[in-house]
């Protein structure tokens, strides 16, 4: 496989139970284009991985006449970077050796994934030391998920005020987390700083979540029958209606109730959400693209049939209170909106280009990944004939390669590379 500037990739998906089913599931849809294949309607498909972990890696395709696929699946881009390692550019090399720092996602939900987080890297090292068929690589996963469709999720620690009225106003909770630990929670004055307020609300949520499971089971029912009779008298918060769609997946399960602790967060497409190591979180439902540090490392403790590590993740958390930011993303021209989170790893850029126009993406000193979600058009790094590219196609691009992309219809893409701010720094 010759070393070039711009190289198509067959990449690898993920069927999750919460994925959503073939016939409505933008994943399937591109992973069927990607992949030549078809997929199955009924079946869930989750995730679409874009880069060189080993858990889903991509593989390079060669291409003939009119960029029709030829190869076959047999190198690995993560092989081709170690034998090639000059396409990933000096200061990438220099920082994340012969590796892609980022990993690029497609994701479709159609239900609650784990509440869980990602651990930092000591902890990553630390946890993939002791247990690495749970925790599969030692490195952290910061992330950002930017909303396809809109997309809801619960995304860090609710505000102290908010944490009160729910104490109030959910006597399940304090069932749970017992009568002591909700008047620490409310004797907790506003003007208390966080030295004050964190470790009641680790001593409170760590009790939540190491209930029994009976004594779950016997709350949520309880608190499950409450809300039914209520919502015959009154409209029901938006929270108490997510709860009660979390226990329809999940029933019995201790993360129905820990949503109470979460913030719900609502992204229009176009919106960006970024969730830093030890950040707990449950993405809900929509579709999105998500891009991260190359890594695997979820430590999860509800909502979820899969292994548990409550202590570990109980113990892991900043616990930090309020809002997540919202990116909205940062226009570099009338086509393409870049999306910066505070992580060296990665930025996304989004393309939306009307038909006939074409757009410049300057060269930059690292490695970029592109996929196109919808339309066709023609992609130039430079060479004589550009490469025709339609919706499914996914290219990796070498550092120090300008890339002037030209559409036949109006064309939809997306591109991953390391944060310019990075080598901003350098």
């Amino acid at each position: 496989m010759k070393s070039g500037k711009l190289q198509r990739l067959k990449c690898s998906v993920k069927n999750y139970d919460w994925g959503r089913p073939g016939r409505d599931s933008q994943v399937a849809r591109l992973f069927a284009l990607n992949s030549g294949s078809q997929f199955e309607p009924e079946k869930p498909y989750a995730e679409l991985w874009m880069g060189t972990h080993d858990s889903g890696p991509s593989y390079l395709v060669s291409s003939g006449e009119n960029g029709v696929l030829v190869g076959s699946e047999t190198v690995t881009l993560k092989s081709w970077l170690s034998k090639n390692p000059n396409v990933l550019g000096e200061k990438v090399l220099e920082k994340w050796g012969c590796d892609l720092p980022f990993l690029l996602k497609v994701l479709s939900v159609a239900k609650a994934l784990s509440i869980q987080a990602h651990p930092d890297k000591e902890l990553a090292r630390t946890l993939h030391k002791l247990q690495p068929d749970v925790y599969k690589d030692g490195n952290h996963k910061p992330e950002m998920a930017l909303a396809i469709t809109e997309f809801e999720a619960l995304c860090g620690f609710i505000s102290l005020e908010e944490l009160k009225a729910v104490i109030h106003a959910v006597p399940e909770i304090v069932e749970l987390v017992g009568t002591e630990g909700a008047n620490l929670v409310l004797r907790i004055n506003d003007k208390d700083g966080e030295e004050t307020v964190k470790p009641v609300l680790r001593a409170v949520f760590t009790q939540l979540m190491s209930a029994s499971k009976d004594k779950v089971t016997e709350v949520i029912d309880r608190l499950k029958n409450r809300l039914h009779t209520e919502s015959r008298v009154r409209q029901l918060t938006s929270k108490e209606q997510l709860v009660l769609l979390l226990e329809k997946q999940y029933p019995a399960d201790v993360g129905v109730i820990s949503a109470f602790f979460l913030n719900h967060v609502k992204l229009n497409p176009g919106e960006a959400l970024y969730l830093g190591a030890n950040e707990p979180h449950a993405y809900i439902s929509g579709e999105c693209v998500e891009c991260m540090a190359t890594s695997d490392n979820v430590v999860r403790a509800g909502l979820t049939p899969k292994y548990r590590d409550v202590q570990t993740l109980c113990s892991m958390l900043t616990y930090k209170q309020g809002s997540p930011e919202i990116l909205r993303g940062v226009r570099l021209n009338p086509y393409v909106t870049r999306y910066l989170p505070p992580f060296d790893e990665f930025e996304v850029d989004c393309c939306i280009l009307p038909r006939g126009e074409t757009v410049v993406f300057p060269a930059i000193p690292g490695p970029s990944i592109f996929l196109v979600t919808a339309g066709e058009g023609t992609m130039n790094p430079g060479s004589p004939k550009g490469q025709v590219v339609t919706e499914g196609d996914v290219l990796f691009a070498a550092a120090n390669t300008e890339i002037s992309v030209t559409s036949a219809s109006e064309l939809h893409l997306y591109r991953t590379g390391v944060n310019s701010k990075f080598f901003q720094a350098q």
